[in-house]
């Protein structure tokens, strides 16, 4: 996929911010009035700006469910990227660029059932975890879900206030871990995802076994994470889930 593409009248939808929120210097969500798109919960769209004559557009995953009429995108700042430092200064009102053509494969169509459904990111890869914990889906075919979100500081635990309402209506259905890794927070894990698959801190801080026989889990964040979480994943037996061989686990690279 090219980033940067010539305008093409009719190939994009014009959308408008109606909301910037900054949670920290880096991170932003947009909330953004548009035409309404059909996707599956956990799918990205390109969206965009004109930058010096070049339509400028990367991959966002919807953080709100499809049944949702407000779309929402949450993104980091990238300080030399060509995109992202625009889009964190839009203000209320201005038009960005919507793909017409969300895609994916991180959604639940495409995985088996299971007791515990365990969604774990790192940084803005929480985005398409909140998307699927958004709809009924989820709760319909997995008693349980843990949804596991590690950053490098306590600041860029987001969207905390909605899981905490989440987190009253489900009960002990959902747990939510937060892990950080480069300094001490209280109520959260210290360090990286794989090492608490490893030695067991992240199963029993969720109070739940990972478990081949009963866990389906899900990755989305930074590369390393993925990458290294997935082969303590398979330290436990697990393997990658495909459809002509069914495994525990599916992932995605966050950029």
């Amino acid at each position: 996929m090219s980033a940067a593409t010539k305008p093409a009248a009719g190939r994009w939808l014009e959308g408008r911010v109606l909301e910037n929120r900054r949670w920290t210097d880096a991170l932003f969500s947009l909330r953004v009035e548009a035409p309404r798109l059909r996707f599956e919960a956990g799918q990205f769209v390109r969206i965009a700006l004109d930058v010096e004559g070049e339509r400028v557009a990367r991959p966002f995953s919807f953080v709100n469910g499809p049944q949702d009429a407000v779309l929402e995108f949450y993104g980091v700042i990238v300080p030399e990227g060509p995109l992202s430092p625009r889009l964190a200064r839009l203000a209320a009102g201005e038009a960005l660029y919507i793909a017409p053509n969300p895609s994916g494969f991180l959604v639940l169509s495409e995985l088996p059932d299971a007791d515990t459904l365990w969604l774990m990111s790192t940084g803005t890869g929480i985005a398409p975890f909140l998307s699927i914990l958004a709809g009924d889906t989820v709760w319909a075919r997995y008693s349980h879900v843990v949804l596991v979100h590690a950053v490098r500081r306590a600041e860029e635990l987001t969207y905390r206030e909605h899981l905490d309402v989440l987190r009253a209506r489900m009960g002990e259905r959902l747990r939510v871990v937060s892990m950080v890794s480069r300094e001490a927070a209280p109520g959260t894990l210290a360090g990286r995802i794989p090492a608490a698959i490893t030695d067991g801190r992240l199963a029993a801080a969720a109070g739940r076994s990972l478990s081949v026989d009963g866990s389906q889990v899900m990755l989305c964040g930074n590369p390393d994470m993925v990458r290294d979480a997935t082969d303590a994943l398979k330290g436990l037996g697990m393997r990658k889930h495909r459809r002509r061989s069914p495994g525990q686990i599916t992932v995605e690279n966050f950029w």
